[in-house]
């Protein structure tokens, strides 16, 4: 029956979707028929929040707009060494190289989390802009199950409020 399930989900609008096949061969069993599922790999933790209805559209647009400030200060840590400066040119995320833009963007990020307040923006960083599930987030900030949600929708209204969504 999950695979049914699996196999009726909506396709995503853009076609960022991955096919994954796991066959169910190990020794001394007899191979089951290849089994492919579709994931979608553009949805944020908040997109599958706002698609089953636990945020509102006015929520999913304010976090949506502090993850693009997010990407577009370049705030993500690196995840691989910087080979620029191994050659003596400076990197991109070098202070003295960042375009006008992405000055702007960190500012309003900064602004945002500011508003939104101190312990409400670790919710907020962990699930729009890192992109942590709902149940990791909760564990990393030490909060019992089923919280987080509760207070990422006050961040969320806050977020809203300082950028004037309706």
């Amino acid at each position: 029956m999950r695979n049914r399930l699996l196999k009726e989900m909506p396709l995503p609008r853009d076609g960022a979707e991955r096919e994954e096949t796991r066959r169910g061969a190990r020794k001394g069993r007899r191979r089951r028929p290849a089994r492919t599922v579709k994931v979608n790999l553009a949805e944020s933790p908040l997109g599958w929040l706002r698609s089953r209805g636990l945020v509102t559209g006015r929520q999913y647009e304010a976090g949506e707009a502090l993850r693009a400030d997010w990407e577009r200060g370049q705030l993500s840590p690196g995840v691989t060494m910087r080979w620029d400066e191994v050659r003596g040119h400076p990197g991109p995320v070098d202070r003295e190289n960042l375009t006008g833009a992405q000055v702007a963007a960190r500012r309003r990020f900064h602004a945002a989390v500011e508003a939104v307040g101190s312990g409400l923006g670790d919710i907020l960083w962990r699930v729009v802009c890192a992109g942590e599930g709902m149940r990791d987030a909760e564990q990393a900030l030490g909060w019992p199950a089923r919280s987080g949600r509760l207070v990422l929708a006050l961040a969320l209204d806050r977020l809203a409020d300082h950028y004037c969504l309706r």
